[in-house]
């Protein structure tokens, strides 16, 4: 299942004069993973490091000048190109300080955007539809540029793909109400022109989203009713000619978003795969009116699979690079990490599809879509007007048998919303009505694995309230996104727990252990975290707390590292690794503080040892590894009797 783990900031928001402008042009990605450009709305280029939220660069055109296209990075040059004042080209290197001393050349029509992709030659996009490789444009920037576009037509929205190892350029138009989406390759004449279907009157895309599979471009756009449309268009394709019509544009409803009262405003839908679409800017089904999340919906099953609440405005800007989001929200520029796993829907249909003719495929991929969108929405509508309802008001036994009855169809997984709904409403239940809780129920739900911490945010601080400690172990374990707070939240709860019961253990060094925490102190070991966001919550440990929770670590890792150590029931074990990561974090979090308190000093000190007997041992097994190594390239002998002895020199 899809999740969003945990964000950070990459950067600030400049105020733009409009309010409704998040003040970012545009982010691309540059030379590998982790460095974006940022270009703002104004005047400046950023170089990123994401990992290190830091800026590696900056380029500022002079006073009076605006930058009216985001800047691109040419890999085959390794230089930036961007525009100002829709004219000037500007290509600066990575080493250059002044922007205004860089390379410029001026072009004979306005420029809508330049667009580049990896191991392709960047290419220009002039506002009335031509097209042009850069170099060809740089090396004549004043030969002559026709006009693509009718009277009135405008661009809104534009890409570039790779498909069938050429580049296209992809772009979107608008006139007088209708809109038209174009399709032309840089270095030959042939267009494509396409008019899409007319939505509700008045209505018009909010944003699209291009990508290359299957042998065809697919396109995916988002309508301010909560409509998701995919186009699919083959990228040999009749060309235009002169004064001809554009060909009709057939769609497909994907699926359709909730929208609560009136339409979409600043809203956009972003594909992540074949199966799953991030989607800002739109309601969540689970949560109340004025808030704004970020989400990824599973197209096959219809379902929403995370969430993640957005603070501040948003603008309806969405980019994806790297298995990460990047999102402009209040006065910040924030980076969602994101993983989106295959279903096994689409694992299935990968199997048919190599036994079946692509015809074959197509007809059957597209008849069990269908059918099981019907099957879906019948169910779920069935559910939520009988389940949930008696959830809200039935006694416990009465919700534990609705829920029973639920988990027991075979088609548990097809029911994901519906099992977030219920979820989210027997929480909300127990929040509001203290002597209302169903621990077995809300167990019962997250095994389902249907659940995350996005979809049900209030779950685990539920469960800590209520000192439902095994649900918080289960989550813990079962959900792949919980925040570095909220994992620490749980770590405090059961060091204080820990304080205050009296059955304990003693580990090795005779430290006393109180049994609770080593039971469920085993699932935060493993649990996803960001080094980053987790230091400042561990800070908030006091010394006491840390020197518990150090003596514990010790303890687990002299008992997992022995052989003779067994499992315990029902939990899994924590890597060594995992252990001694928590120790470093919890040094770096509180080392001033530990060497100046007095009770600290004998834990130090075996740790210390410990440490320096660990180093000791690698080194030893360090002089013996090319021996052992030379020891694998001896061929053994295939004949070999009953008795013999054999000499082996090492040196």
């Amino acid at each position: 299942m899809a999740a969003l783990y945990e964000g950070y900031t990459l950067c600030g928001l400049v105020q733009a004069q409009n309010q409704s402008d998040s003040g970012i042009q545009g982010i691309e990605s540059e030379r590998d993973s982790d460095h974006v450009v940022v270009t703002d709305s104004t005047r400046s280029v950023t170089l990123y490091k994401v990992s290190d939220q830091k800026p590696l660069g900056s380029w500022t055109v002079k006073q009076g000048q605006t930058l009216t296209c985001s800047a691109v990075y040419n890999s085959h040059t390794k230089e930036y190109v961007a525009v100002s004042d829709n004219k000037v080209i500007r290509v600066w290197k990575e080493e250059d300080i002044i922007l205004d001393k860089a390379f410029k050349a001026t072009v004979s029509s306005d420029v809508w955007r330049v667009h580049s992709v990896p191991g392709g030659e960047p290419v220009v996009l002039f506002q009335r539809g031509a097209v042009r490789l850069l170099d060809s444009l740089l090396s004549a920037p004043q030969q002559p540029v026709e006009e693509v576009l009718a009277q009135e037509e405008a661009i809104r929205w534009s890409t570039t793909v790779i498909a069938e190892a050429a580049q296209f350029v992809i772009f979107q138009t608008e006139q007088k109400g209708d809109h038209f989406l174009y399709l032309q390759r840089p270095n030959l004449n042939a267009v494509q022109r396409y008019r899409l279907e007319r939505e509700e009157p008045g209505l018009s895309p909010l944003s699209f989203s291009a990508s290359y599979r299957d042998k065809h471009i697919n396109l995916l756009y988002l309508y301010p009713n909560g409509h998701v449309y995919q186009s699919v268009v083959s990228v040999r394709g009749p060309g235009m000619e002169e004064e001809a019509q554009a060909l009709p544009l057939p769609r497909n409803l994907l699926f359709a978003l909730p929208v609560g009262e009136g339409l979409l405003g600043a809203a956009s839908a972003l594909a992540l795969d074949e199966a799953h679409v991030a989607v800002v800017g739109v309601p969540h089904p689970s949560a109340g009116a004025g808030k704004d999340f970020l989400c990824i919906w599973n197209t096959n099953f219809q379902t929403l699979q995370a969430g993640k609440e957005m603070s501040g405005k948003i603008y309806g800007q969405l980019w994806s690079y790297s298995s990460k989001l990047f999102i402009p929200h209040g006065k910040s520029l924030s980076v969602i990490p994101y993983e989106c796993p295959k279903s096994s829907l689409a694992s299935a249909l990968g199997k048919l599809r190599q036994a079946r003719t692509e015809g074959e495929m197509r007809k059957i991929h597209t008849n069990n879509n269908t059918e099981i969108k019907r099957t879906v929405s019948h169910l779920s509508l069935c559910y939520t007007s009988c389940t949930l309802s008696s959830t809200s008001t039935a006694p416990v036994e009465e919700v534990q048998r609705e829920v029973e009855g639920l988990l027991s169809r075979s088609d548990i997984q097809e029911l994901q919303p519906s099992v977030g709904q219920l979820a989210s409403s027997l929480v909300s239940r127990s929040v509001a009505d203290p002597a209302f809780y169903t621990p077995g129920t809300l167990a019962q739900l997250v095994h389902t694995q249907c659940l995350c911490h996005s979809v049900c945010p209030d779950l685990l601080l539920l469960a800590l309230e209520r000192k439902d400690y095994f649900l918080c172990q289960l989550c813990l374990q079962l959900f792949p996104d919980v925040p570095e707070a909220v994992t620490c939240a749980c770590l405090k709860t059961f060091i204080r727990c820990s304080e205050k019961l009296s059955i304990v253990v003693v580990d090795a060094q005779g430290a006393v252990l109180p049994t609770v925490f080593f039971q469920h102190g085993l699932e935060v070991l493993q649990t996803a975290y960001s080094d980053t966001f987790l230091l400042p919550h561990l800070k908030d440990l006091s010394s006491q707390q840390v020197i518990l929770f150090l003596q514990y670590l010790q303890f687990l890792y002299l008992r997992y590292s022995q052989d003779t150590f067994t499992q315990t029931h029902g939990l899994r074990s924590p890597t060594l690794t995992q252990i001694m990561d928590w120790v470093c974090l919890l040094l770096d979090a509180h080392f001033t503080v530990l060497v100046m308190t007095p009770e600290a000093k004998g834990l130090l000190l075996n740790l210390h040892r410990f440490v320096k007997s660990q180093v000791r041992l690698f080194s030893e097994l360090g002089k013996i590894e090319g021996s052992l190594e030379e020891l694998q390239k001896i061929k053994v002998k295939k004949e070999v009797g009953q008795y013999s002895i054999e000499v082996i020199e090492l040196f």
